[in-house]
């Protein structure tokens, strides 16, 4: 449902924006040899808002997940493929903060874990644009993302009898996402929101199997979105 949601709002802002450029006159290009250049690097910053995908082996005992705010940081590395196509990589870093509340647990210490990730983000993505329009330019994207969590404590000896919820370190999660370019006088602008959605089953069981945090636990992944800032 979240992924046709997203697409549903790119067509209408296609369409929108299709019929409106019938009736305005194209304006003066900026940088109008951009598009033309085999390579283009950049750098970009934003927002990201995770949560956890969570299934389990019993319909008992659910862990509530409370995203909160964090951000992300990195670089970015075009390759134009075709007109229209494009290869690219956006290595970065990624923060994401996550509440856990295991509502089934009596004791205040025990039914609270927090989560802080700090992933390190090596995307590869295909870029499809839209036909550029003066100084605009929509475009979609997708791929798949190696992700490195250097807060996973997964070799830690310590579990959630401890206060740890554990991770593994490495995952695979797919993306998609789209986003508008817009060409300035001395560069370009690319405001987008992507949604990042785990391959990987990321928890490390406890210890001690009957472990009330995750024996009941099937499933575990980081799913959210992520709002990009970039500037090429």
């Amino acid at each position: 449902m979240f992924k046709k949601h997203i697409f549903l709002i790119f067509l209408s802002i296609i369409s929108l924006h299709g019929a409106f450029a019938q009736f305005k006159p194209e304006a003066p290009r900026n940088i109008p040899q951009y598009d033309e250049v085999f390579w283009q690097w950049g750098y970009y910053f934003g927002l990201t808002y995770m949560g956890f995908k969570t299934t389990y082996t019993t319909p008992r005992h659910e862990i509530y997940v409370y995203p909160e705010v964090g951000f992300n940081v990195g670089l970015t590395s075009d390759f134009k493929l075709t007109r229209m196509w494009s290869f690219r990589t956006e290595p970065g870093l990624i923060f994401a903060y996550r509440k856990l509340i295991f509502n089934y647990l009596d004791d205040p210490y025990d039914r609270i874990r927090y989560v802080r990730s700090s992933y390190i983000f090596v995307p590869a993505l295909i870029k499809f644009n839209a036909l550029r329009n003066g100084n605009f330019r929509p475009y979609v994207t997708g791929g798949i993302i190696w992700a490195y969590n250097l807060n996973s404590f997964e070799n830690s000896v310590n579990d959630n009898a401890s206060g740890i919820f554990r991770l593994k370190r490495q995952s695979w999660m797919w993306t998609v996402g789209m986003g508008f370019e817009m060409y300035l006088y001395y560069f370009k602008f690319t405001p987008s929101i992507r949604g990042v959605f785990s391959m990987t089953n990321e928890f490390v069981p406890d210890t001690d199997p009957q472990s009330p945090w995750t024996r009941n636990l099937e499933f575990m992944g980081t799913q959210g979105v992520y709002l990009v800032l970039t500037f090429e």
